[in-house]
């Protein structure tokens, strides 16, 4: 369930480049995408406005660059990211994303169910077409913890690869862990020695110490705690209606779970300063992010590198559990998708700030895909290089 921070941890992101998103919003109503969006450096959150035209040759793909591709299966979600590498960076050429809720009554049974089977080999087929149209050349498909945890997850990774032709992997927590970190990492602020990064997932949440030694950041202790926000809600009650024990309840839960990395960080922090700030890469965060920004729909490219303030996530946080199941199924940040899900985010998110109380919260829309395209491309020496 944890990782111990031990020294073979102790290594170097691969340094993921930052964004240049001046495109390209999740529109939940019908799971796609949207598309054209640059990964480079130095751009910041809202984008370079000159590279979003495509007037900056940095844009562009490397002549005869193959195309490539990354796809998560998590607990709720299912996600394609293609892309083709440029001389800092790389360009999304297509992407996908579903709420399938694979994991949907796992924690009660042990084992998937035949309708979110279902759901997902629909999803997977439409991701199947995408890797065949653009011609992928180079890919890695990962499962995460509904696979991981299911007594027919090998049978369902079989059923996969029988009626869409993907082979899925099973990957393990860790892996998990450091992709997820490699592909927010280059949101880590530039002045900050230690950050705490965390990925809220639907059936796992990661959370990592990180801190910066020279240009790269450092994974000093990890851990993947057994609640994702589709686990959390269902243990205490489905999420619809949540009460002021339920939501107390959820973050006890969370609470013991963290226990061992609180521990493990505090031999690494042994003067307590504490993070410089943190650094979320989830649905929660990013959907806090957006109703405290007071977007009517969700805007990818306002809201990945955006910071929020402490204050904000308590008052987003509390007008979100003063809100009817209803309430947050209307609103366009949140949607019906998520709106029974997204108050076990708010407290495992809670739990992670108690334990680690920071000014700022860092908010990436970015994480496991990316992490695996830029391991990818930079496997073929493709990131960073000049023509």
């Amino acid at each position: 369930m944890s990782g111990s921070g031990e020294t073979r941890l102790e290594r170097p992101f691969r340094k993921v480049l930052d964004v240049d998103a001046t495109n390209g919003s999740r529109k939940a109503a019908n799971g796609r995408e949207g598309q054209g969006h640059l990964y480079k450096g130095g751009s910041g959150p809202r984008g370079n406005r000159k590279g979003a035209n495509g007037r900056s040759s940095s844009r562009h793909a490397l002549p005869d660059a193959p195309c490539y591709g990354a796809l998560d299966l998590g607990t709720n979600n299912c996600r394609l990211l293609l892309a083709r590498p440029t001389k800092s960076g790389f360009v999304i050429v297509d992407a996908f994303s579903r709420i399938v809720r694979l994991g949907e009554g796992l924690g009660n049974s042990g084992r998937l169910k035949q309708e979110a089977m279902d759901r997902t080999i629909d999803a997977l087929r439409v991701c199947a077409n995408k890797l065949r149209w653009h011609g992928v050349a180079r890919k890695r498909l990962i499962a995460t913890e509904a696979c991981r945890l299911a007594e027919n997850g090998a049978e369902f990774i079989e059923r996969v690869a029988n009626e869409t032709g993907l082979a899925l992997e099973i990957i393990n927590r860790e892996t998990e862990a450091m992709l997820a970190a490699a592909g927010a990492e280059s949101l880590i602020d530039h002045q900050a020695q230690s950050a705490i990064v965390f990925d809220i997932g639907g059936g796992s949440t990661e959370v990592m110490w990180v801190e910066r030694q020279g240009s790269a950041g450092v994974v000093r202790a990890w851990i993947s705690l057994a609640a994702g926000v589709v686990t959390l809600s269902e243990r205490h009650g489905g999420g619809r209606d949540v009460s002021c024990d339920n939501f107390m309840a959820m973050r006890a839960d969370v609470q013991r779970l963290l226990q061992p990395f609180i521990s493990q960080v505090s031999e690494i922090d042994v003067q307590n300063v504490g993070p410089d700030h943190l650094l979320g890469t989830s649905g929660t965060v990013t959907t806090i992010a957006g109703v405290h920004l007071g977007l009517r729909h969700y805007d990818r490219s306002v809201v990945d590198g955006c910071w929020l303030e402490a204050a904000d996530a308590d008052r987003v946080i509390t007008t979100m559990r003063d809100m009817t199941y209803a309430e947050r199924a209307r609103n366009g940040c949140i949607g019906r998708e998520r709106a029974d899900l997204v108050l076990a985010g708010c407290a495992i998110l809670d739990e992670i700030r108690a334990a680690f109380p920071a000014k700022r919260i860092r908010v990436a829309d970015r994480g496991l895909r990316e992490g695996i395209l830029s391991h990818l491309m930079k496997a073929d020496g493709h990131v960073g290089r000049r023509q």
